[in-house]
């Protein structure tokens, strides 16, 4: 049997769902009316490890997986390895500080100029966390600098 793309990534979905879902059993689920921090993790693990079986499924129509080019896999090492920083340094850094930099890093490895990008980043950086602190009531990390 020859691996196929969907059938790969399916499986990939439905064991990142398990091991997902495996470490948020210790947050409580809560009810419908009052939910708790569990409820989303488990809702939206449940509904990947479903549309991975959907893939695993439907996947025998997709390409072979040996036909796949490799050519953006640095790119993607590259962005990989920047999120994990970003989460990493999080609650140090704060969200603002972060996000500006994961924003303007995006932008730069789509070979903008990087002044326009980090003021795209940091605008949209303080847009988000304003909305959030502000509007929604809801804080987000403010780091050890205080913002």
């Amino acid at each position: 049997m020859t691996p196929r793309t969907d059938q790969v990534a399916g499986v990939a979905a439905i064991i990142i769902g398990i091991v997902v879902l495996a470490l948020s059993g210790d947050l409580p689920f809560g009810s419908l009316s009052f939910p708790g921090a569990g409820m989303w993790p488990k809702l939206i693990c449940v509904l990947m490890i479903g549309l991975g079986l959907l893939l695993c499924l439907g996947g025998s129509l997709s390409r072979p997986l040996a036909e796949v080019g490799w050519s953006d896999l640095p790119h993607a090492a590259i962005v990989t390895a920047v999120t994990g920083a970003a989460i990493a340094f999080y609650a140090t850094l704060g969200f603002i500080i972060i996000a500006t930099f994961l924003i303007a890093g995006s932008v730069m490895l789509e070979r903008r100029h990087p002044l326009v990008a980090l003021i795209y980043g940091a605008s949209v950086s303080v847009a988000v966390y304003a909305l959030f602190t502000i509007l929604l009531k809801s804080p987000l990390e403010r780091g050890l600098i205080g913002f």
